[in-house]
């Protein structure tokens, strides 16, 4: 008898308990709130290597990416204040004198730490540039200084294996492919942090 009146005021304080919550009925799904707040989750492949050649592969070109990607992401955010400032600008005097300022701080202050860049890590950077940016590193020389500015840093870029015309494709291009993972990676982990979102 007892278990029988236990199980009654289950039962009615459960009814009772369902009546005060708005229910909310989601294409056949009944749920106590009208929405489920999820956050955005990345799902990454795990890493398998046919051998310790492609490992050892994989990792140099983690820490390569992983030490030039600040490089890349303060030259997205520079250029995104120099655009805005040159768009206040009227006169191209002043556009050019003030480019030229620009870029004599930015090389007093990087030039040394860029210098001392290897070749490789030199093809990523120019490579992140134009994931960063959306240009290629050529069309930012040209754009902000001259042609012939570009064709002179084309050239002697040339001289180091180094194209500043190389463009991102992590469809196509198996290493940018990988350096994309490994951009992830880093992002979700902590070891870098991301880009800023475009408004």
């Amino acid at each position: 008898m007892q278990k029988l009146i236990f199980l009654v005021v289950v039962i009615c304080m459960s009814c009772l308990y369902g009546q005060q919550q708005p229910i909310y009925i989601v294409e056949g799904d009944t749920l106590a709130n009208p929405y489920v707040d999820l956050g955005e989750v990345i799902v990454l492949p795990s890493l398998k290597f046919d051998n310790y050649n492609d490992y050892l592969t994989y990792y140099r070109l983690r820490k390569r990416t992983i030490k030039v990607y600040p490089y890349a992401k303060m030259a997205s955010e520079h250029l995104v204040v120099l655009n805005d400032r040159l768009s206040k600008i009227k006169r191209n005097r002043a556009k050019k004198r003030y480019t030229k300022r620009v870029e004599r701080y930015l090389e007093g202050e990087f030039k040394e730490e860029l210098k001392r860049l290897t070749r490789s890590e030199g093809r990523i950077l120019v490579k992140l540039i134009h994931r960063e940016t959306g240009q290629t590193t050529h069309d930012l020389i040209k754009k902000l200084r001259s042609g012939w500015r570009a064709f002179i840093y084309q050239t002697t870029a040339k001289f180091f294996d180094i194209d500043l015309k190389t463009t991102y494709n992590p469809t196509d291009v198996e290493e940018d492919a990988l350096i994309e993972g490994i951009l992830l990676r880093a992002f979700t982990d902590g070891t870098l942090d991301p880009p800023a979102k475009k408004k």
